[in-house]
């Protein structure tokens, strides 16, 4: 925070400020441009998407389907292939962007925001700014920040660590021996990635995983899940969706892939713990290209002794150990997020909390959950708007602001 000798620059923005400019803020933003609602939009970075800009690998593709990937009120180009790959995806959100007029703030890092409940608003500080606003939406996402889990003997480890968020392709561990620790789609497709530049991967299967073909019988297995669900209980559908995957794997338990007991949707609306869509490595571990391993016990200087007893030698790690929210370490004085910075009440009413404060992308149901959310609140503080826009002129509303800029420099 600035220091109380530092002249502080305050902006009263009329609307709401949006926080992050990945797919849920954009979504967010389009939303509420679409109403007539203009929205401020913060982002740390100097770019939209970072995280799918800097912290994704060269040959991911979206998991699902284009038509369940796409934002509101803007499909994705009949020419795009069904599963896009992340620079269409990229290409997609900056036309996205540019069609609604959205315009970021970048490097504009949130230090913290908090509500002010004797001026009824919203206080956004960045590094050289204080925003202000009746309305704050949380659009900084499940994936903010890697996680870098805490594991004995990581740091002698003599070779390269590196996370997921820093690994781009294969080409740079050719002929090596390398570690993957973490089993769901992001471990499996850079082991793939790895074996296709002829390393050779092993991969850490601690817990139980649920492993499903990305398509069955020519149709996505979203689809089919979405189209079931509609006729049948959520956990009849779930028993199809393992047989039909032991159909294709067969017993994955053989492999070292055991399965939770728990059916791979209800495990992803209990937990939102998604299953792995196999896009070809499953393959690779039956034929021996992919090694499956147990816990990691320990790191050497060398490599890995493992739960089971044995030991390994290895020339680099990747930490395929995901992300979390970052909400905690900026937002302040709410407790409409848990300390792991989800949203407490559950989906499908975590998209709004009290005194103007929203969140978008927290629902762990993809860019779709993305939608659902940045509709409903676009609606909801539309309606607030209009309701303002009647009440008051628009000099009022401007001198209203004004007044407002000059109180919170000092609060």
């Amino acid at each position: 925070m600035p220091s109380s000798k530092q002249q502080v620059n305050c902006v009263f923005h009329p609307g709401p400020i949006i926080v992050g400019a990945g797919p849920s803020g954009l979504a967010a933003a389009a939303c509420l441009h679409s109403t007539g609602v203009p929205a401020l939009l913060l982002e740390r970075a100097d770019c939209l998407a970072s995280l799918w800009q800097r912290r994704t690998y060269d040959r991911l593709k979206l998991h699902l389907p284009r038509q369940f990937c796409q934002l509101p009120l803007l499909n994705f180009p009949n020419f795009f292939p069904k599963y896009p790959t992340k620079h269409q995806f990229l290409s997609y959100m900056e036309h996205y962007a540019r069609h609604f007029s959205i315009r970021p703030r970048f490097n504009q890092a949130v230090l913290e925001a908090r509500y002010a409940a004797f001026t009824g608003l919203w206080r956004v500080q960045t590094q050289d700014v204080l925003y202000v606003s009746r309305w704050l939406i949380v659009a900084t996402g499940e994936n903010a920040e890697p996680v870098i889990p805490e594991i004995h003997g990581l740091r002698r480890f003599q070779g390269p660590v590196l996370h997921t968020s820093a690994y781009r392709s294969g080409s740079h561990f050719s002929k090596q021996k390398v570690l993957v620790i973490g089993c769901g789609n992001s471990g499996m497709e850079v082991s793939l990635d790895l074996c296709r530049h002829r390393a050779s991967p092993s991969i850490v299967v601690r817990n139980s995983v649920h492993i499903l073909p990305r398509e069955m019988w020519g149709v996505s297995t979203f689809t089919m899940a979405m189209v079931l669900l509609k006729w049948l209980p959520l956990k009849l559908v779930d028993k199809f969706l393992l047989v039909v995957a032991n159909l294709t794997f067969g017993n994955t338990a053989r492999l070292g892939l055991r399965r939770p007991k728990t059916g791979p949707i209800e495990l992803k609306n209990a937990t939102g713990k998604s299953p792995v869509l196999d896009v070809g490595a499953v393959s690779l571990i039956k034929s021996g290209k992919i090694q499956v391993v147990e816990g990691v016990k320990e790191i050497t200087k060398s490599g890995a002794k493992f739960c089971d007893g044995q030991e390994r030698e290895f020339d680099s790690i990747i930490l395929a150990t995901g992300y979390k929210s970052n909400v905690p370490t900026w937002l302040k004085g709410e407790d409409f997020f848990t300390n792991e910075g989800m949203p407490k009440t559950p989906f499908p009413y975590s998209w709004k909390g009290e005194n103007g404060l929203y969140a978008v992308g927290f629902t762990r149901r993809g860019l779709l959950g993305t939608s659902s959310d940045a509709v409903k609140i676009a609606k909801d503080i539309a309606d607030q708007w209009r309701k303002i826009n009647k009440r008051y002129s628009a000099k009022e509303i401007k001198l209203g602001s004004e007044i407002f800029g000059k109180i919170t420099e000092n609060i």
